[in-house]
């Protein structure tokens, strides 16, 4: 179908509608992803052992466990999102997610509370997970629906820079703490501080929310009386097709970037031997400036479509996954490191940019963002949360370094085969 120009009010609307959940889920992924910064502090803190190896392991093994409760989150805020509006349910998962942030910042350690410091840990971390399984299929629903026909690719880019920004100001935060501390220090009281900093950062988050009115596709479908009983259900029933193929997707897109977003720093650390502080610094430059290109993949996917766009960063992937490790190896250059990040996180710009518009549009409204959420979650458990573990591990049990690039290889492979079953939406129409 044909687009149509936007007014100057909807294009008004359409950039608050991104701001609000771009900045939403930057705060919400800083939340999520401090913990992965500081697994190499956290792990003898949690689990002492004798292998360091081992700390960490179980560490991000508990990284991951949060995703678990991704599809049960994507159920209670799709259905919340689908029936009772989208604004309502992105201040509840901001809210949650701060408030299970600073919890974790005042956990016992297991120097102080035994075997339940590690309980604690779990539960807190299956709670934010709850929590992000409804934020950024919400935050992707709610930006799509308020673009202008047409662009939203380049609107709809920034809920990726806010998620991948997230992390960037994670690394950022941690790699600042630990320059104001001693390692005696940190891993007393200064691992607690980038936790608590999320209550803050989730009362401002609160104030952008609260302050939005909710899309018109959403008020539109409630005043038609089009509000589904039952979300899940009805997205099971009429369209498994498009969550297998948001699955696809999320498998490509999370898979490849968990790895530059959590692996990279424990690898350089733990297996390589760099300093903390430099690798923090390296990842919070190296992935902000690769957040700098993701508007222009969002101009990209506007102008040639979904599936071009897509198709590129796979293959990308196939390319420089082998060469990102070796390098990342072979270097004891922090600069080549910064370089590594920029590459490697600008290509998964490539994947997320063009994916979000695209779940959007395989679903009808009514039913929106449940199926946006229910795909994404299942693909993230599979291959977001698993990644930086698996990388660890093949590396644990391989002894090869250059084995995570396996991983890559084939998540990508699986995103390539997902996008030649779809059809490009990129110039329709949302479906009613």
């Amino acid at each position: 179908m044909t687009t149509t120009a936007a007014s100057p009010t909807s294009t008004l609307s359409a950039r608050r509608a991104a701001l609000a959940g771009g900045v939403g889920t930057l705060i919400e992924y800083y939340d999520f992803s401090v913990y992965a910064f500081l697994a190499v502090t956290l792990g003898p803190l949690f689990f002492p052992s004798d292998q360091p190896a081992v700390s960490v392991l179980l560490t991000l093994a508990v990284f991951g466990s949060a995703y678990v409760m991704r599809p049960l989150g994507g159920w209670f805020f799709g259905r919340l999102g689908d029936r009772r509006g989208r604004r309502h349910a992105l201040v509840v998962t901001v809210v949650t997610m701060g408030l299970f942030s600073g919890i974790l910042g005042i956990l016992p350690s297991y120097a102080t509370a035994g075997v339940l410091a590690p309980i604690l840990l779990v539960l807190v971390r299956l709670a934010q997970g709850f929590s992000a399984g409804g934020e950024i299929g919400g935050a992707a629903t709610y930006v799509a629906e308020s673009a202008p026909p047409g662009r939203r690719g380049l609107f709809g880019s920034l809920t990726p820079v806010g998620s991948t920004l997230g992390f960037s100001v994670a690394a950022a935060v941690v790699g600042l703490v630990t320059a104001l501390t001693t390692p005696e220090q940190m891993a007393s009281w200064g691992w607690r501080v980038p936790f608590l900093i999320a209550l803050p950062l989730a009362a401002i988050c609160l104030w952008v929310r609260v302050r939005l009115e909710d899309t018109a596709e959403f008020e539109a479908m409630a005043e038609k009386h089009e509000v589904e009983r039952s979300p899940l259900l009805t997205v099971i029933k009429e369209k498994p097709g498009s969550v297998l193929r948001v699955i696809g997707i999320a498998i490509a897109m999370n898979g490849t970037g968990y790895v530059g977003l959590t692996y990279f720093s424990t690898y350089l650390i733990q297996t390589e031997g760099f300093d903390k502080q430099s690798v923090y610094w390296a990842s919070a430059i190296g992935i902000a400036l690769a957040c700098a290109t993701y508007p222009l993949a969002g101009m990209l996917t506007d102008r040639f479509g979904r599936r071009p766009v897509l198709i590129s960063a796979y293959v990308l992937y196939l390319i420089l996954a082998w060469p990102a490790f070796a390098l990342l190896g072979a270097t004891s250059s922090i600069v080549v490191v910064t370089l590594v990040y920029v590459v490697y996180m600008a290509v998964n710009g490539l994947a997320q940019v063009p994916a979000f518009p695209q779940f959007t549009e395989l679903f009808p409204r009514r039913i929106r963002y449940t199926g946006v959420a229910l795909g994404f979650n299942i693909g993230t458990i599979l291959a977001g949360g698993t990644a930086p573990y698996v990388a660890a591990q093949l590396v644990e049990s391989t002894g090869n370094a250059m084995s995570p690039a396996f991983w890559v290889l084939g998540v990508a492979l699986v995103g390539l085969v997902t996008v030649f079953t779809l059809r490009e939406t990129g110039k329709d129409r949302l479906p009613v």
